[in-house]
């Protein structure tokens, strides 16, 4: 029963991504950099092959100055799934390609005005833990390779050495898996830059939610508790969560995010695609067929679906209240659209028809916070059901 419901998950991840992936706009292609020491440091992905990150280089008066993005998608959580991804792009370097930057990565100055010209990184995904484990796997078909933290630490060591650890202004970012990443990662990552004049992190759509008062929270919390446990993640998850509650919740970003000292931005969607589509389902089992048909065509959903989803989406809200608004350093951006991922895509990001919140797009939001030109705290409280924004 648990291997086919692993399966499930994974699948329907695969088909998220599918969709992140078709909807990449047509900016700039950037050459991918494998590690040049990733085998030694065994820095590398599922598969054993050498990790990777793409680099666009900063230009103009941003030549000083860097974003880290980490790439998402999802996660892996038992031999199967693992060995699925060792044979594909999000266990292995052996196909990668040179890739489109849009959005917040974008070199267009029309689309990203106040990052256009940054040194951009985007850092390859390929170890199935978001960026966490420091584990091997033998005897169960091919060897796996889960080394995620080495990938993070020597993917830092190779960018100081080219110049990061003169930055003046560094945004530390990732989606989906790689948000969840950033929020993990954020206060490890400004200890490693100590001498940088302003860090801050933001987490695109990597605000996973446990909602224990909606229908199946056991549910979500097995998908998050069988990953820890698969990957041996307990003694690398924030100390500030697992010595006070059950390791398996810490990868719920609600047990995280009070805790971090670094100004961090959180875009997300109350009513998240994935977090609908993978880690919300009906109580009655007998309503499966129709519950995949709402959830891939909302015009589908029931009473019933419809009553969940906004339940869902209120438990969203209620959860980022809990957490406290007290923090003047924290940014929020939190729409309705039924979406995954924002930051990388130009229609989403900065165009005439980008969702806005308080009259803002996601871009002006994210720099206004950033360069302290104004505090962002913008949630639409007023929407019980996700709609459809620009593709």
């Amino acid at each position: 029963m648990a291997s086919g419901l692993r399966l499930l998950v994974g699948v329907v991840w695969l088909l998220i991504i599918a969709q992140l992936r078709s909807c990449d706009g047509n900016d700039n292609f950037v050459p991918p950099t494998l590690l040049a020491d990733a085998v030694p440091k065994r820095a590398v992905c599922i598969d054993g092959s050498p990790s990777g990150y793409h680099h666009a280089r900063g230009f103009g008066d941003g030549v000083n100055n860097w974003i880290l993005y980490l790439m998402g998608g999802g996660w892996c959580s038992d031999n199967s799934t693992c060995q699925e991804r060792r044979n594909g792009p999000y266990g292995s370097t052996t196909t990668i390609q040179p890739r489109k930057f849009n959005g917040l990565l974008s070199s267009n100055q029309d689309i990203n005005p106040d990052f256009y010209n940054w040194n951009i990184v985007f850092v390859y995904y390929c170890d199935g833990s978001s960026f966490l484990g420091d584990i091997d796997l033998v005897n169960f078909g091919p060897d796996l390779q889960f080394r995620g933290s080495r990938i993070f630490d020597a993917v830092i060591d190779e960018l100081l050495a080219k110049g990061m650890k003169a930055a003046e202004n560094v945004l530390f970012g990732g989606r989906s898996a790689g948000g969840l990443a950033t929020i993990l990662h954020c206060d490890r990552f400004r200890a490693r830059l100590p001498n940088v004049n302003k860090i801050k992190c933001l987490s695109d759509s990597g605000f996973f939610i446990r909602a224990k008062n909606v229908a199946n929270a056991e549910y979500r919390e097995w998908i998050f508790s069988s990953i820890i446990n698969f990957h041996n993640l307990t003694n690398l998850l924030p100390k500030s969560c697992t010595s006070r509650m059950n390791p398996g919740l810490c990868f719920f970003a609600e047990y995280l995010v009070r805790d971090i000292q670094t100004p961090l931005f959180l875009l997300n969607s109350a009513f998240d695609l994935a977090e609908i589509q993978v880690f919300l389902k009906p109580n009655n089992s007998g309503d499966l067929k129709g519950w995949k048909n709402c959830i891939d065509n909302l015009t589908e959903c029931t009473n019933a679906h419809k009553e969940l989803i906004h339940d869902f989406g209120n438990a969203f809200r209620e959860t980022l209240m809990s957490i406290g608004d007290d923090n003047p350093s924290r940014g929020l951006f939190i729409n309705s659209c039924y979406i995954h991922v924002f930051s990388e895509r130009n229609e989403l990001w900065n165009s005439i028809g980008s969702p806005r919140l308080g009259n803002k797009t996601i871009s002006e939001a994210v720099g206004d916070w950033f360069f302290d030109r104004s505090s962002v705290k913008l949630i639409d409280t007023h929407t019980n059901f996700p709609f459809n924004c620009p593709m």
